[in-house]
């Protein structure tokens, strides 16, 4: 063993017991294994940052910007209600639950998966008596094995597929990775669902309420071709239920009904109002094609329609306003400057003593003076809604609001608002669902037709989505985990010095020599729960990065087909299911399931388990030694 192999060898282990520590964040732990490669001579310094070219990385970056596009568009969310089951029990909910995270998964970023179904996991516990964490713990994990069934389905995938490139084997196409992948999802799916969730420990969760806003009164009209036209309220009641939303008034020819007749039939131009949760907005908005009212363009006459029923409703309202007379020009002017700006949905809560209190949207002309709309109030209590426009504001009053960032920003300084932090508040745009899929789907066509380069194709993915607004531009950057990024374009010229100094040759004659005595299904089946192993304590990216290597030589000394442990290597490095430090989605249920750090391995070692038994074969199989 040389010089340099001693030092690298070295530094692996210093860094794999840093990403084990935890006190560090693995992009920084990353960061400084290169610099420190660097400085010994291991990596040229020229070549330092080689590895934020690399397409793995491009294409991991794309992916989580697409993820975010299908989330915000609400493409998964109208899948998720036509798959979940409302009335089955743990088995059945579990499988379906599941099986949906794993397939997302396989298309979209694990966390990211993970993250839209989390509320309906906690719904379903609620639903079938259950502590959340047996829920949680099932769903995180089928997010993670989930990934393995594409090249894009999760970063070491991708990885792996880049190794496989430089050594001259050329890259895994799009669904190379499917049967093998498939047979593991379905084979950990069908476990979780008979079997494991039972093994889950019921802990009492943490509180996740955080700041809890209460529910929101929207008005929301009936267009031509809404599902609630021409339907009973009675029908479109039970609709709104799923959604855990309710029918409170009704507003027809500017009459308001504040408790219409079950079987009042609904019409074109009708206004509901109807009480929601903030998060549930969307899905009761695409369930019946319903468009929020202060979101419709208005017509011409409204501004006086407007006068005309703050007249009936608020007598008092004709007087006030004349305190702002002096600031309007320069509102107006300010309402110019924000004309080109994105327009944004943000969450503001009402002060005490605030300018706003007492007064309504259309008091201080919201709409023409400021362009802002009101789209929802979320109030504690059941007030008296009667028309949000007409609608007297209190503090403490939570007020959904559509506007430009500078005009937001400028009437919450004015009247006595503060922002919230942001939550995920969506309203989706009619028909961005269906487009974002289609984008997706043409994307993965393109790939796996092999017309274009993965990296490339999903470039022009982020870049259409992009152009037809479906991710806004200010969210472009903040959807990419920048960490992940960091950590693969640090750990990636970390793994070439492996190879370049011949560490990786000399590790894979230590293993067939002194472990699996050349036996090459042995050696294949200690690889895979290696990276397992380690994989459960530090970056699953990480681990295939510096597990590659390794493998390929391994494979070159047996005469064996590379191929096959580059599939070991994918399984194992998305078996994150001992700890909850091995991966995101683990520690992503830690608080809302009340786990503790030794309750992940009663599920997780019987499914890695199940998991080694079903793809060994499989990879034998398929990619023959």
């Amino acid at each position: 063993m040389t010089f340099e192999q001693t030092l690298i060898i070295a530094l692996l282990f210093a860094t794999m017991a840093t990403f084990i520590w935890g006190r560090w964040r693995h992009d920084l732990v990353a960061m400084g294994a290169l610099l420190l490669c660097v400085f010994a001579g291991l990596v040229p310094g020229r070549e330092a940052f080689a590895g934020f070219g690399h397409p793995a990385v491009i294409t991991v970056g794309c992916v989580l910007v697409l993820s975010y596009g299908l989330q915000v568009s609400g493409a998964i969310d109208v899948l998720a209600r036509k798959v979940l089951p409302n009335s089955a029990g743990p088995t059945l909910s579990l499988l379906a639950l599941c099986g949906l995270a794993a397939l997302l998964s396989g298309f979209m970023n694990n966390v990211g998966a993970l993250a839209l179904l989390m509320p309906v996991a906690m719904q379903m516990a609620k639903r079938l008596e259950l502590p959340q964490g047996k829920i949680l713990m099932p769903l995180a994990f089928a997010s993670i094995i989930g990934g393995l069934t594409t090249l894009i389905g999760t970063p070491p995938n991708l990885i792996i597929a880049g190794f496989r490139a430089e050594a001259g084997y050329g890259s895994f196409a799009m669904f190379d990775y499917l049967p093998v992948g498939l047979a593991v999802s379905i084979a950990g799916v069908l476990f979780i669902a008979l079997i494991g969730w039972r093994l889950v420990p019921a802990r009492r969760q943490e509180d996740t309420s955080g700041f809890d806003t209460g529910t929101y009164f929207s008005e929301v009209r009936i267009s031509e071709d809404s599902k609630a036209a021409d339907k009973p309220v009675r029908e479109v009641e039970k609709l709104l239920e799923q959604a855990d939303a309710q029918i409170i008034g009704l507003v027809r020819h500017n009459l308001r009904m504040s408790a219409p007749n079950p079987w009042h039939r609904l019409q074109e131009g009708d206004i509901l109002v109807i009480e929601a949760e903030p998060e549930s907005l969307a899905s009761v908005l695409s369930d019946l094609g319903l468009q929020l009212e202060e979101d419709v363009p208005p017509p011409e006459n409204e501004q006086d329609q407007e006068e005309e029923d703050e007249k009936t409703l608020r007598p008092e309202a004709a007087g006030s306003g004349s305190d702002e007379d002096e600031q309007e020009s320069d509102t107006e002017k300010e309402k110019d400057k924000t004309a080109g700006e994105e327009i944004l949905i943000q969450e503001l809560v009402v002060l005490p003593n605030a300018m706003l209190a007492g007064r309504t949207a259309s008091d201080i002309e919201l709409r023409t003076r400021y362009g802002i709309n009101l789209l929802a109030i979320s109030r504690q209590g059941r007030p008296s809604i009667k028309r949000l426009r007409s609608t007297a504001i209190r503090p403490g009053d939570v007020l959904l609001m559509r506007g430009h960032q500078q005009a937001l920003a400028g009437f919450a300084g004015q009247y006595g608002c503060l922002p919230l932090a942001e939550r995920d508040i969506s309203v989706p745009q009619k028909g961005q669902a269906l487009l974002a899929a289609l984008i997706m789907a043409a994307a993965i066509a393109v790939t796996a037709l092999g017309l274009l380069p993965v990296a490339v194709a999903f470039a022009a993915g982020v870049l259409t989505f992009i152009l037809l607004k479906i991710v806004p531009l200010r969210s472009l950057y903040s959807s990419i985990d920048w960490s992940v990024i960091v950590l693969l374009g640090a750990m990636l010229p970390v793994a070439g010095a492996m190879e370049a100094t011949g560490t990786a040759d000399f590790l894979a004659t230590t293993l067939i020599e002194n472990l699996s005595m050349g036996h090459a299904v042995l050696t294949l089946t200690l690889i895979l729960v290696a990276t397992m192993l380690l994989t459960d304590f530090m970056n699953n990216a990480a681990t295939a990065a510096l597990m590659c290597p390794l493998a390929l030589s391994t494979a070159n000394q047996l005469g064996a087909n590379p191929d096959s442990f580059l599939m070991a290597i994918a399984v194992g490095a998305s078996c994150s299911l001992l700890t909850p430090i091995g991966h995101q989605n683990n520690t992503l249920i830690l608080g809302p399931g009340g786990f503790r750090f030794g309750d992940y391995w009663q599920l997780g070692l019987p499914m890695e388990v199940v998991v080694t038994l079903v793809s060994v074969p499989m990879i034998l199989w398929v990619w023959p030694l």
